[in-house]
């Protein structure tokens, strides 16, 4: 344990810490003693007890209003957080979704490819019994011609 001398309200005291903490209780001190000797400057000597009250009253109150500040931020952080959870599934649905899309418009290109190579062939073996019967329709003309 570690002990600090402190002045407060012209008065000297001993309060003991714990070892390293020695400076932030001097830092605290030195906050409440100005805190005490603004309201004893504002409100006038209402005693010593009365002014440690209402200094205590005001830090109480500055600290609740900044616990208040706090837990609204920490829950405007917590919706933000919400937010953009929402928003990153978002996100990951419309990527998914579109992936799926997009697979499904290649296998659709990939069956019409296919498609139109087996038409194409279709189509060549066509052309190709047209050719040869159109072939043998001549020659048969022009044996039937040449006799």
């Amino acid at each position: 344990m570690a002990n600090v001398s402190i002045k407060f309200n012209g008065k000297e005291f001993l309060l003991s810490c714990d070892d390293g903490q020695e400076d932030h209780l001097e830092e605290l001190l030195i906050q409440i003693n100005q805190k005490f000797n603004e309201l004893k400057n504002n409100l006038g000597n209402l005693g010593e007890n009365k002014l440690l009250l209402i200094t205590a009253v005001k830090v109480m109150d500055e600290y609740h209003e900044t616990n208040k500040k706090v837990e609204k931020k920490k829950n405007e952080l917590k919706d933000l957080s919400n937010k953009f959870r929402e928003l990153k599934k978002l996100v990951y649905d419309y990527k998914d979704k579109k992936e799926s899309e997009i697979k499904e418009l290649n296998d659709r290109h990939i069956h019409l490819k296919s498609e139109i190579e087996e038409n194409q062939k279709k189509y060549e073996k066509l052309i190709d019994q047209a050719a040869d019967e159109i072939s043998n329709f001549v020659e048969n003309a022009n044996s039937k011609n040449l006799s």
